[in-house]
């Protein structure tokens, strides 16, 4: 018996991550009783949307695994590590029952602190669990498997998230001239990089308060640039920048430029599929969850376009670019040499609804702010390739020993991640007291950024 059930599940895990996830998003959405057609729907589309980035992603690095390597053998920076965006992380998360298990967390937590009234959200952006179910993995990496100290980080990154977008609301209020009684916020995990944020934004009041009155308009600037700083225009920028300093063919450096090109833009194209994948799912586990809230009144999060609307978040995103890629080439410790996350959207929503849209003070903290993303990415770098490589899901291109990784949302959360795995896995004395310490600060920290959010003078801040 129990080697017809083990036979079975390695045969279940055999199937690959898109298999896999057509048939437990399918089962799933049933059992919230969701149509049949529309269930089917969400497994095929997300199965889809899987193995379409992965597609992308090993077109990607079949072109720029070898410019990479004489790259570094030319100009002797030590940029080892591709970063390929969000999309690798995604392939892996939803690639993993882990995923399911963190979704399930998030939606006992959620529930929990509605009818403790702890919140007033009701995050119904599933799709975004893989920023969460990230964090998970790399607690459970780390800590040997430790599923209990998972399970409690996990559990405390879904709080923090529902506490902020409770924080949050009457600033996206405030920027997008929602009407009184609107309900849509977002509890998105990159927005947990406020505080941080918060604390820069400060220190400019304390040291060039005068900085706002040189500000400009997004929107105008927007329009200046146009296609110059497109997905295609800023992949092409970097496939020639690697491909001259590789002292490649010309020839070749066309093929990166061009595969650069089309790549970027094809993140964002299979990466919008993920989102209409979930939305069964999501409708039926909202259903679900407001019959059991008696009504109540409550804010509805979803994904943070909501604020893609904002002309500074674009400016502000093709701005930092470049200041990204010349802060890679001499960062000490840093060996990520930005391509799929150059486009910092992990970043300037955060930086808007922090500064209210004021583009010069963004593009100062975004700078100030871009090493943690490097340094975070360089951490997880071994992990995301040795986990991708167990799961057969390791891109194509990519040359022996080589490593990838994302410049991605959380930096903070994925260090402490990192801090507090390693510690439940040895319990080093050291360890427990850098933990005890980086924990306490965070919460201090995140505690008087929830209450600066809350406050009158903020509010009135324009």
């Amino acid at each position: 018996m129990l080697n017809t059930i083990q036979n079975g599940f390695d045969f279940f895990i055999g199937l690959g991550g898109a298999a896999m996830m057509f048939v437990i998003i399918t089962l799933l959405s049933l059992a919230f009783r969701v149509s049949f057609s529309k269930a089917v729907e969400g497994g095929l589309r997300m199965a889809t949307a899987l193995t379409g980035m992965s597609a992308v992603i090993s077109l990607l690095t079949s072109a720029f695994g070898p410019s990479l390597k004489a790259f570094v053998e030319s100009t002797g920076v030590s940029l080892s590590v591709t970063d390929l965006g969000w999309a690798p992380l995604a392939v892996i998360t939803w690639g993993s029952v882990y995923t399911l298990y963190f979704a399930l967390l998030a939606i006992i937590t959620n529930l929990v602190m509605l009818f403790l009234k702890l919140t007033n959200t009701l995050n119904v952006d599933l799709f975004n669990i893989w920023n969460v179910s990230i964090l998970g993995l790399i607690v459970n990496y780390f800590s040997n498997n430790n599923i209990f100290i998972t399970s409690i980080f996990v559990v405390i990154i879904i709080m923090l998230m529902l506490f902020n977008a409770d924080a949050i609301k009457p600033t996206i209020d405030q920027l997008l001239d929602y009407k009184p009684g609107n309900i849509t916020t977002t509890a998105h995990p990159s927005l947990l990089v406020m505080p941080i944020v918060m604390i820069v934004n400060k220190l400019i009041d304390i040291v060039i308060p005068f900085v706002d009155k040189f500000d400009f308009d997004a929107e105008t600037l927007n329009k200046k640039i146009g296609f110059w700083g497109s997905k295609f225009a800023i992949g092409a920028y970097l496939g020639v920048f690697i491909g001259v300093l590789g002292r490649q063919s010309v020839a070749d450096i066309c093929t990166l430029a061009f595969t650069a090109g089309v790549s970027l833009e094809l993140f964002a194209y299979v990466g919008n599929w993920f989102g209409p994948a979930i939305e069964p799912l999501s409708a039926g586990i909202e259903r679900f969850m407001s019959s059991h809230l008696r009504g109540r009144k409550l804010f509805v999060a979803i994904d943070w376009p909501i604020l893609a609307s904002r002309a500074e978040i674009w400016a502000v995103a093709n701005l930092l670019a470049p200041i990204m890629l010349i802060i890679a080439m001499i960062l000490p410790g840093n060996k990520v040499l930005p391509l799929g996350g150059i486009i910092l959207t992990v970043l300037t929503p955060a930086l808007l609804l922090v500064t209210k849209g004021r583009v010069i003070r963004m593009t100062i903290i975004g700078t100030v702010l871009v090493p943690i993303f490097l340094w975070a990415a360089t951490a997880i770098g071994p992990f995301l390739t040795k986990t991708s490589a167990k799961m057969g899901n390791l891109p194509k291109g990519l040359g022996k020993g080589q490593l990838f990784s994302s410049i991605d949302s959380d930096p903070i959360e994925k260090l402490m991640g990192i801090l507090i795995g390693s510690t439940a896995k040895t319990w080093d004395l050291k360890l427990i007291l850098f933990s005890i310490i980086a924990i306490l600060i965070y919460a201090i920290v995140f505690i008087w950024y929830i209450k600066t959010m809350k406050s009158k003078k903020f509010r009135e801040v324009k």
